[in-house]
């Protein structure tokens, strides 16, 4: 049987397919915010309170964005 696709080809399209979960994190981003300010609107007065939380669970989104694309970068050397 003949081979369909190189070895280069599939490189680049398992590069692809570990982009996709950016877009996921982008979702999850912009899902965060408007969470985070719907709350903020509601109660003003847990501004404080919602901001420290709120920086640990968008590092956390970011970190995997950040993986992802580290290992796609991996995967092209």
């Amino acid at each position: 049987m003949e081979n369909l696709m190189s070895a280069e080809a599939l490189k680049y399209i398992s590069v692809a397919l570990c982009t996709l979960p950016m877009a996921v994190v982008a979702w999850g981003i912009t899902k965060f915010w408007m969470s985070l300010f719907d709350n903020i609107a509601r109660n003003p007065q847990a501004n404080k309170e919602l901001s420290g939380y709120s920086m640990v669970g968008f590092a956390t989104i970011e970190a995997i964005a950040l993986y992802c694309l580290a290992i796609a970068v991996l995967m092209l050397l």
